[in-house]
């Protein structure tokens, strides 16, 4: 194979994936869109688009104990995307394929339900300096409950935790350790693997926020060796209102339901009720039926496409964003970690990010501002907010450039 012909086969076909997503040849006050804003949300491919409404209009059912032909397809329909999801992440069994309402709700779950009955006053519950909110007030929540502390890993100015420090925080008091993948705020590829090692050496359980990982980076849940994984579907090409915890089934059998009806039961009386076996035991009521569908037909979108040249064309991205952000004068990067992914936060002197984010969305440019529900990273990196772009696999060079040659005209308007 010849060289050019190598090149060529390591480049990601990226005008033609753009083509499955409607929304990106859409106008915004009367200019191109151009969406930057995919750490807070991603878009959606039109087959996922097609799968949801095609549930509505021909399968639309309530799932689990019903005779009648919809219901069964319905189920058969639900069922399968948990066993897509199940592949897409390498978890062993379906057992491990915990539905939920998103992130947010998976880590509540492990929180109420497995942490809680493991502590007492005593115990401490390891988190870094990096988390999403999503990640700390859940479990200020449970120390508040039992009278446990809540004990934070350092990280340093390039927002990277400070790894020697984390293993001195750990010890045979620490039950539970809750680590992001990947940091919403900055980009930062935390080494999640070597956490999770030095965790379970003092018996720790171990929670990973995947919410930012779940397309930008290998989740391989067997390899990374995490008892729990959290996700969100609309970070991941899905719908909102639905995400995944995924448990090692052993753990999960141990852990009493959280929420309790609907679904999650085997009998019920008013002397005793019996529970569901997994992963029902923890999916109380209808669920999101047409969610975890379509969460199911988006990473199955996601999985024909080849994963390494998605992160190389994703790291070009975030090169050439960071490449035009510093020739920028006053603009100060936030987040420089040595291992990241295509997240870029930024702060320039005498502009306040929100008007330099409205001005933008009147150029049809989507970027997001403030402090990304991460106040503790703003508060460390003595800021209150910053203008973040993110980038997804379907963004392209030219968008990258374009933003940047809009962020220089508007400075002269914001700082005049």
């Amino acid at each position: 194979m010849s060289a050019a012909k190598e090149s060529l086969d390591a480049i990601l076909n990226v005008e033609e994936i753009r083509t499955d997503f409607p929304i990106l040849s859409t106008a915004v006050n009367g200019k191109h869109l151009i969406y930057a804003d995919n750490a807070a949300t991603t878009q959606k491919p039109q087959c996922v688009i097609e799968r949801i409404s095609n549930y509505y209009r021909n399968e639309n059912a309530n799932i689990h104990r019903g005779v009648h032909s919809l219901s069964e397809e319905a189920t058969e329909a639900f069922e399968g995307s948990r066993n897509l999801i199940r592949k897409f992440i390498n978890a062993r069994s379906v057992s491990e394929i915990i539905f939920t309402r998103g992130t947010t709700e998976a880590i509540n779950l492990v929180a109420q339900s497995y942490a809680r009955p493991q502590l007492d006053t005593q115990s401490e519950i390891l988190i870094s300096g990096l988390e999403h909110h999503s990640n700390i007030v859940p479990w200020q929540m449970v120390c508040d409950q039992v009278g446990a502390k809540l004990v934070v890993a350092p990280v340093n100015d390039a927002g990277e935790i400070l790894m020697e420090e984390f293993k001195n925080l750990l010890s045979e008091k620490t039950k539970m350790v809750a680590v992001g993948h990947i940091s919403n705020a900055l980009g930062t590829i935390n080494p999640v693997r070597e956490i999770t090692e030095q965790a379970h050496q003092v018996g720790a359980a171990v929670l990973l926020d995947g919410a930012q990982a779940i397309i930008h980076d290998q989740v391989d849940v067997l390899e990374l060796g995490c008892d729990f994984y959290a996700f969100s579907g609309h970070k991941a090409l899905g719908p909102t209102g639905i995400g995944v915890l995924y448990g090692k089934e052993a753990l999960l059998e141990s852990m009493p339901p959280w929420q309790g009806g609907g679904d999650m039961i085997k009998t019920v009386s008013f002397e005793k009720t019996v529970y569901n076996d997994l992963p029902h035991k923890f999916e109380a009521g209808t669920p999101n039926i047409v969610g975890g569908i379509g969460l199911g037909t988006a990473l199955e979108y996601f999985g024909c496409l080849d994963l390494q040249k998605v992160l190389a064309h994703e790291n070009k991205l975030l090169r050439r964003a960071t490449e035009r952000a510093k020739l920028i004068p006053n603009l100060t990067i936030l987040g420089t970690a040595a291992n990241k992914v295509s997240v870029l936060s930024f702060n320039i002197k005498g502009v306040h990010p929100h008007d330099l984010g409205t001005l933008l969305d009147h150029q049809g440019i989507a970027i997001r501002t403030g402090h990304h529900c991460a106040m503790p990273v703003m508060q460390r990196l003595g800021v209150q907010g910053t203008a973040r772009v993110s980038f997804a696999f379907y963004n392209t060079l030219e968008e990258v450039d374009s933003i940047f040659d809009a962020i220089e005209k508007t400075i002269p308007i914001l700082v005049s």
